[in-house]
């Protein structure tokens, strides 16, 4: 602005009043605009007042590009979709399981119309939502009832405030485990009113141990899977049937935290084998507890399942109204668990079960035909390869076991002068309209292509040209 000249700001009826805020009033509603307007104003009069506004920066044209600007990112959610390129299939800080096509319609329809969440249509009165999903579930374990609640963590405490509030819960000291979010059993009990009795020692504890625990304060036996370590080298450990029968000389039930927990055996489909929630009801399991949005591939829930008589009582406790779902997830885990009905076409209708079943050839094919696109778009300073990788299933289920997997590795051109290039990459494909997430290891920047899948493939190359310098 040169000396003397005179910047005057537009008012705002003049500014409401031009074409394209008439559209922006169109879009985001009169009253987020004005609000926008008045802001936009009152940040160009300070910038006026250190003589850093020109004529033209406060013209209207001008005043109608930021507001638009700045009412897009006010419209534009912080829950966006990724492409998850880490390798890690289950990914916590992701969203976990990747819902079916059956699922998705269910939640849309869910949305849409009011559902039977708890009136019986055929007796015309209240039900109970786990009515809804409880036989699939008995079919599907073997249990006599089940009940559902928010998470797995939900599920371990409401049991446990249920049957061992004020009494003792006896577990081996090696299965005392810590999940993400610095979620641990102790804790879990001490909040529950439980009181952990744990046995044995960090790496060997024996049956003996379980029994020398037992006393009249006992509630509980219980399992905890260690579903995110493992314990290798001078190791013993007390097996389900060999703990069953303990508990029941003694009159208590056991229970079996199996966190990640699997319908299925995996082993069918070329993948190590997990215990199922089947296998653990029918070595003695009075009651299991596991996810819903893990190796099951549905939505987040906890699972509890097991003898009536417990259920009915876990049912009873007002925690269980805190803790209960509502018709969104019901909606979504129904038609998750039907699947499981067809187990020879689960690989191909579970999402979860396809992408831990993707073949590293598949995965190899798409590598070569996305290296060139990815590299042109990254130019000279960096060089990517095809190369062979190791996926992972993710949230604790199968910690030790990784599966052959398939990718770009993407490094550094020698003598390229730039600052932390991996650094700065990772940042600008987490910039994208559709953000990519990899890895950064060994001096490399990691794209495990497990998750992408060929009806995502062309959105992700349409945005590979914004990587271009």
């Amino acid at each position: 602005m040169t000396a003397g000249q005179t910047v005057r700001l537009p008012s705002v009826d003049r500014i409401l009043g031009d074409a394209v805020c008439l559209d922006l009033i169109v879009r985001h509603g009169r009253v987020q605009t004005l609000a926008c307007a008045r802001a936009v104003l009152a940040e160009l009069r300070t910038a006026m007042l250190a003589g850093a506004v020109c004529e033209e920066g406060a013209s209207i044209a001008a005043i109608a590009a930021q507001m638009d600007e700045r009412l897009q990112a006010q419209s534009r959610s912080p829950l966006r979709a990724v492409f998850n390129l880490t390798g890690t299939v289950l990914h916590t800080n992701l969203g976990r399981a990747l819902l079916p096509d059956a699922a998705v319609q269910a939640v849309v329809e869910a949305l849409q119309w009011p559902m039977n969440l708890e009136f019986d249509l055929e007796t015309g009165k209240r039900g109970d939502r786990d009515d809804l999903v409880e036989e699939l579930l008995r079919e599907l374990t073997g249990a006599e009832a089940a009940t559902i609640v928010n998470n797995n963590a939900a599920a371990v405490l409401l049991m446990l405030n249920t049957l061992a509030q004020e009494r003792e819960v006896i577990v081996s000291r090696g299965e005392l485990v810590e999940i993400g979010g610095a979620f641990r059993i102790p804790d879990v009990m001490t909040r529950a009113g439980a009181v952990l009795r744990e046995v044995g020692s960090t790496n060997r504890t024996h049956l003996a141990d379980y029994a020398n625990g037992v006393n009249e304060r006992t509630a509980l036996l219980m399992k905890v899977h260690c579903s995110n370590y493992a314990i290798t080298g001078f190791t013993k450990s007390v097996e389900l049937d060999e703990l069953v029968p303990l508990a029941a000389q003694h009159g208590v039930p056991t229970a079996v935290d199996l966190g990640s927990g699997t319908l299925v055996d995996l082993a069918q489909y070329g993948l190590p084998h997990e215990t199922t929630v089947r296998e653990t009801i029918e070595a003695g399991a009075d009651l299991v507890t596991f996810s819903g949005d893990k190796l099951l591939g549905g939505p987040q829930c906890g699972v509890i399942v097991g003898r009536a008589d417990l259920i009915a009582k876990i049912k009873r406790n007002p925690l269980k109204r805190a803790l209960r779902v509502g018709k969104l997830t019901l909606a979504a885990l129904e038609p998750v668990l039907r699947l499981y009905r067809a187990p020879d076409l689960l690989a191909e209708r579970l999402t979860t079960l396809r992408l831990l079943t993707r073949p590293a050839a598949a995965m190899r094919a798409q590598a070569e035909i996305l290296l060139p696109l990815l590299q042109g778009a990254l130019g000279a300073s960096y060089v990517v390869t095809a190369e062979a990788m190791r996926s992972q299933i993710g949230s604790g289920a199968l910690p030790v076991d990784q599966l052959p997997s398939f990718g770009l590795a993407i490094r550094s051109a020698p003598g390229a002068r730039l600052s932390n290039p991996l650094g700065a990459l990772e940042q600008r494909l987490r910039a994208l309209p559709c953000p990519v997430i990899g890895r950064i290891g060994q001096d490399t920047l990691w794209l495990d292509l497990r998750c992408l899948e060929a009806a995502h493939e062309a959105a992700f190359l349409a945005q590979l040209g914004e990587l271009r310098a």
